[in-house]
């Protein structure tokens, strides 16, 4: 000790503390906390996603047609070789699926599951902190109307799904979604088959978070039954090589007509 430094001694009760706290820091790390479950399959389904090509292919995707390997190519702004490779690894995440038609082979998203995925991964992205990324000349055409997997999604959809539940045909709260009397009364007469819609495996009625208009839109076998119709009346048409609609004039006058709502 340096000469004139003061001298104080721990006394027992103190040191017993110290003791007792520094057991306590070592046994800690020691703890047991079971590892959770599906953390692994968590990492590996976002590694696939979080690479800008895969996430590119998947997009394209998104509408539910399926597309071959040089169209993907195409959309993802990559040579073929590369997106062969991004392709096996999304399929191989079960992602993507391989459709073979002659000597033919698509791609296409492998379950409905996936499509929610991606569409709520898009309105967690565009619902972050504010930055700047200004809109491509790719994605503002899709604000307007475009397909969501097998329903329709963008101000189309949100404008369709406000009406009907403003019209009480419809009720949307954080359960879901579900058809009203009136509402089946509404949907039959325009023309909706709903006891097949019903008939199916997959959810009935339920709604998803529009990710360009961040309100809810129509989803489910409802919403797969409404789009299908609206395709059947000849009101909106599909886009070559993307997923956004246009909507015909014949369309534009239906929806004033039966809806009430103008795009």
């Amino acid at each position: 000790m340096r000469a004139g430094a003061a001298h104080h001694p721990i006394s027992a009760p103190n040191a017993t503390a110290a003791t007792e706290a520094s057991a306590l820091a070592m046994a800690r790390p020691r703890a047991h906390i079971p590892a959770m479950q599906g953390v692994l399959e968590i990492a590996e389904v976002a590694a696939l996603v979080g690479d800008p090509t895969r996430a590119n292919m998947l997009c394209a995707l998104l509408d539910g047609r399926a597309l071959t390997a040089g169209e993907l190519a195409y959309s993802a702004g990559v040579a073929p070789q590369t997106a062969s490779g991004h392709l096996a690894k999304l399929a191989g995440g079960r992602l993507l699926e391989l459709v073979k038609q002659g000597r033919n082979r698509y791609f296409r998203i492998a379950s409905p599951e996936v499509v929610r995925m991606l569409e709520s991964i898009l309105t967690i992205a565009n619902a972050g902190p504010p930055r700047y990324r200004p809109r491509s000349s790719r994605e503002e055409p899709l604000r307007r109307a475009r397909l969501c997997y097998d329903h329709l999604a963008g101000q189309l959809a949100v404008g369709l799904t406000e009406r009907l539940c403003t019209r009480g045909h419809l009720v949307i709260d954080a359960e879901g979604g579900e058809v009203t009397g009136d509402g089946a009364a509404f949907l039959t007469e325009f023309g909706i088959d709903l006891a097949r819609a019903r008939a199916g495996r997959r959810v009935f009625c339920r709604y998803c978070v529009d990710w360009t208009e961040r309100r809810p839109h129509l989803a489910g076998a409802v919403g797969a039954a409404l789009a299908s119709r609206c395709f059947d009346l000849g009101w909106v048409k599909r886009r070559r090589c993307s997923r956004g609609l246009d909507i015909t004039p014949t369309g534009e006058k239906g929806l004033l007509e039966v809806f009430g709502l103008s795009i």
